[in-house]
């Protein structure tokens, strides 16, 4: 307690202490002490909580921490963290040594008591003591993430006659149980968003990030595309985002599963004047509106069929079986434009969407005469009715918006 005390009356001794007009080397020794008296605090405050049983007993809780993140206004998470700490120090008591004398950090304590805890149970107590004498020393050059990926794999450096088997057990289990939580769900809010969450295995994820990367390097991008409305660089959150969107709008549909012997498809049902038109509206069959333009753009690559409607409401197109540019066409189309048509875009062919001049959705035909490669951006301004499109002698694009 009166430690405690000292500790803070010294604190606000310094709180008039401008940072800003200390010298290089001194934040540097003042950070590095900060960072070393919080651990040396940590550890402190873990001991007490281990050792508050009592105290929960007093309130008519299970433990202390209810009463604690109520009393301080920390969160009950936190408490439990820090009261787990200190639980696992009175069996960890070197690694509860080195977080009071400040040389570990809490989450580097953590990150060994768990590993050596995780370490299967036909270890013995001497290949544990060297798997934590080990990550301890670690501990000097790695941070708490190192420190869980070298945990992992402890063994293979104290017992490798174990190591090997070990591993290829918690990697069944790891696999098992990632298998096991596999879910996804979306749902749509009415204001034109989708949003969603998902957990796949660890390694379905290193794809699915690797195919976004792919298609958010800005490489392939004009430095247009890299910035918002603003002009300002589009952070990497929003990229991802739009890479992600390209890749649900550029999948293959003939490589999508069929149902009833129909490939997985979005139908979107308007009518022939709103096709037409500027400034019409479509419907998708879930119920869903989307403008007209979206849905002609989406016409030339997505996995959408647009079912044209009359004035009586008669079906007057539902679809074409040649919708997609073939493999050959889209090899031809980069020979015969090396890359987006749009004036001055410097996008490659690979980079490129298969654009119908004259709409698909609109009767046009999927041949080589009808197409052409837009980038992703130039693609949504040519489906976009705030924008003329004109196509010059030398088969360029420019784009001007309507006054």
């Amino acid at each position: 307690m009166a430690c405690a005390g000292d500790l803070r009356a010294l604190l606000k001794g310094v709180v008039s202490v401008e940072p800003v007009f200390m010298s290089v080397a001194d934040k540097r020794a003042a950070l590095v002490e900060l960072v070393a008296a919080r651990s040396q605090l940590d550890g402190l405050l873990a001991r007490v909580l281990a050792a508050s049983d009592d105290l929960g007993t007093v309130e008519g809780s299970r433990d202390a921490t209810a009463w604690l993140a109520s009393e301080t206004r920390s969160t009950r998470r936190e408490s439990r963290r820090d009261l787990a700490l200190g639980r696992a120090l009175e069996a960890h008591p070197e690694v509860g040594r080195q977080l009071a004398d400040g040389t570990l950090r809490a989450e580097q304590a953590r990150a060994i008591v768990d590993a050596v805890d995780a370490l299967p149970s036909r270890v013995d107590d001497v290949v544990r003591a060297e798997a934590e004498a080990r990550l301890l020393a670690y501990a000097r050059e790695h941070d708490a993430k190192g420190l869980r990926q070298i945990g992992k794999r402890i063994l293979d450096v104290v017992a490798p006659e174990v190591g090997e088997s070990a591993e290829a057990d918690a990697l069944e289990a790891e696999e098992r149980r990632a298998e096991e939580s596999v879910s996804f769900s979306m749902s749509d809010d009415g204001e034109g968003r989708c949003h969603g969450r998902f957990t796949v295995p660890s390694p379905v994820g290193a794809v699915l990030r690797r195919i976004l990367l792919a298609l958010a390097n800005p490489a392939r991008h004009t430095d247009a595309d890299l910035r918002d409305e603003a002009g300002v660089w589009k952070p990497s959150r929003r990229r991802m985002g739009e890479a992600f969107v390209e890749y649900v709008e550029r999948y293959p549909t003939d490589a999508a599963p069929q149902t009833a012997g129909v490939n997985a498809t979005v139908v979107v049902t308007l009518t022939l004047r709103d096709l037409l038109g500027d400034r019409g509206v479509a419907l998708l069959d879930d119920g869903t509106r989307m403008s007209a333009a979206q849905a002609r753009r989406l016409a030339c690559e997505a996995g959408v069929i647009p079912v044209v409607l009359g004035g009586d409401g008669q079906v007057l197109d539902l679809g074409r079986t040649r919708r997609l540019f073939s493999k050959a066409q889209r090899i031809a189309l980069g020979l015969r434009d090396g890359g987006c048509t749009a004036r001055g875009c410097e996008t490659t062919a690979s980079g490129c969407h298969a654009h119908h001049d004259d709409p698909w959705s609109n009767g046009g035909t999927t041949d080589l005469a009808n197409g052409r490669l837009l980038c992703p951006r130039h693609h949504r301004l040519a489906h976009d009715p705030r924008y003329a499109k004109t196509i010059h002698a030398d088969n360029q694009v420019t784009f001007v918006m309507r006054t």
